[in-house]
């Protein structure tokens, strides 16, 4: 995340206290109903005085302001404050093999506007990288009122035809996207793996061996001029529905142009020493099946996706619970959640078949089967998370 002092408006990633991300997080889970201080200092462990320079804090920086007063058991009434939801921003992305979909959120995570585009993965980089940071300058209207003006974002509107995007724009109301004290926190990326999370590099991207070593964070950073995080599609996945509020671990599939696992033990993110946890469609469950585009044979991908081809979505969801069994059989997960293009073609045959292949296994060992569900929301919401989660204090962003 280097580079954020040069973002204008509030300099929201220098909030780099504890403390703040502490009271920051529980004025987010208030929402518009707000929290007193007294409330905050109970739920935190901090003294008064420690919350009320925290807070006035900040309000100076417009991050929080008072949503009224509530009465109070003795004394006067308590000033209640809620978080300022629009008093930032981040752009989510989820790049898939042949679509784009771009979200802008506000501190609260909400939509406030969206686009979807075409494009190839196998186009070449400089293209997509052209094209994903068209989409996020179209996005981001009014780019000078999120500090955002020198970059010239505005300028390569006229380069879709030349990347092969086809956009399809979706906005919230005018009055909810004004981007109006704020500054763009910066932009997650979230796609196919295998990459490495910390550098911001990918590797061999199953079926595009050319992305192999392009640094696809500092390529989108210089030509935005804003923090960039890179995840893999899953893992953002699943630090967004942890941080909505999805508790224990569980873990989430993803079904669409490919196969991933989004891991979240003990709450938290579970990407590996090399960002290499959760291939799991590339585990092999037929000796000698088919071939997968990453070289071995019979992979859970390869069967689901084939299976999924000729309009079998049973065969496929069997398949998916059988990968989903040996998954649960190895980290003991609480939850199994559902998700992905291909899931919702047909969200109640994968989420039955994936559960009957799970409570079969159970049955077999005397235990209780671990439940099945679809994953609400998106990958590009989970992308924008990687930018909001830390500056609410979760270290996993």
């Amino acid at each position: 995340m280097k580079g954020a002092d040069a973002v204008g408006g509030v300099n929201l990633l220098g909030l780099r206290s504890h403390n703040a991300a502490l009271v920051l997080d529980l004025l987010r889970t208030a929402g518009a109903d707000g929290i007193s201080r007294l409330e905050l200092a109970d739920r935190t462990g901090l003294t008064p005085q420690a919350v009320s320079k925290i807070t006035a804090r900040l309000r100076g920086e417009g991050l929080a302001t008072e949503a009224g007063r509530r009465a109070s058991t003795g004394g006067k009434p308590r000033t209640v404050l809620r978080l300022v939801p629009e008093a930032g921003h981040a752009v989510g992305v989820h790049l898939e093999r042949d679509e784009m979909r771009v979200v802008l959120v506000d501190l609260t995570g909400a939509v406030v506007g969206e686009r979807r585009a075409a494009v190839d993965l196998g186009a070449g980089a400089e293209g997509v990288v052209e094209g994903v940071a068209g989409e996020v300058g179209r996005l981001v209207e009014g780019a000078d009122a999120v500090g955002l003006a020198p970059v010239g974002l505005a300028s390569e509107t006229g380069r879709a035809s030349e990347t092969g995007l086809a956009p399809d724009v979706r906005r919230a109301p005018a009055a909810s996207r004004a981007l109006t004290v704020g500054s763009l926190l910066g932009v997650g990326i979230a796609l196919p793996g295998p990459l490495d999370h910390t550098l911001g590099v990918l590797h061999r991207v199953t079926g595009f061996p050319q992305w192999d070593g392009f640094p696809l964070r500092d390529a989108l950073a210089r030509r935005l001029g804003v923090p960039v995080v890179v995840d893999k599609d899953t893992n953002a996945a699943a630090l967004g529905l942890a941080v909505r509020g999805e508790g224990g671990s569980f873990a989430y599939l993803h079904l669409g142009t490919g196969l991933g696992a989004g891991l979240v033990i003990g709450g938290a993110v579970h990407r590996g020493a090399r960002t290499g946890a959760g291939e799991f469609g590339h585990q092999v469950v037929q000796l000698d099946g088919p071939p997968c585009t990453c070289g071995n044979r019979g992979c859970v991908e390869a069967l689901c996706l084939a299976a999924a081809a000729r309009d079998d979505l049973p065969e496929a969801a069997r398949v998916l619970g059988t990968g989903a069994g040996n998954l649960v059989a190895l980290l003991d997960v609480d939850l199994v959640l559902l998700g992905g293009r291909t899931v919702a073609a047909d969200p109640d045959v994968f989420v039955r078949g994936v559960a009957a292949v799970l409570e079969e296994r159970a049955r077999r060992v005397g235990g209780a089967p671990v439940p099945v569900r679809l994953a609400p929301g998106e990958v590009a919401e989970g992308a924008a998370q990687l930018l909001l989660a830390p500056l609410f204090g979760r270290a996993d962003g």
